[in-house]
């Protein structure tokens, strides 16, 4: 049996999976820092968004940039307060093309919510797929 953190985590992707917007967000804590690599902030999708808002904020504005993702998280390791997802999403651009990419996902608990999550990935190649 996974240990909560996980299962908040967990029911994050789920609401991923579900476009959930909430079942996203209820694995958050309502400070959370969602941080994603600065050489995305070209395309609006780099730096740290701060709160549930913040990362409304976000997810409304990636199919302005994206046709579609999914996120397919594999493999969860849990120390103390940490918990790290390797996955791979399934990316497609606006011109219709699609790759997968690997993902990790490092998550910073606080009361049984994420206080933080980074998102760490390739940039290049998904600059490549953005312009393809």
């Amino acid at each position: 049996m996974a240990s909560p953190n996980i299962e908040a985590i967990r029911a994050s992707y789920a609401g991923f999976r579900d476009r959930d917007i909430e079942g996203i967000l209820s694995g958050m804590h309502p400070d959370v820092e969602w941080v994603h690599p600065e050489g995305m902030t070209k395309y609006g999708l780099g730096g740290t968004k701060l709160g549930h808002a913040g990362i409304k904020e976000f997810l409304a504005h990636v199919p302005t940039v994206l046709g579609g993702m999914r996120l397919e998280p594999k493999e969860f390791i849990e120390q103390g307060d940490r918990i790290v997802v390797f996955g791979t999403r399934e990316v497609t651009s606006r011109r219709g093309t699609t790759v997968t990419l690997d993902f990790v996902h490092s998550w910073t608990m606080r009361d049984g919510k994420a206080a933080r999550m980074e998102d760490i990935f390739d940039t290049v190649a998904f600059h490549e797929l953005i312009e393809s």
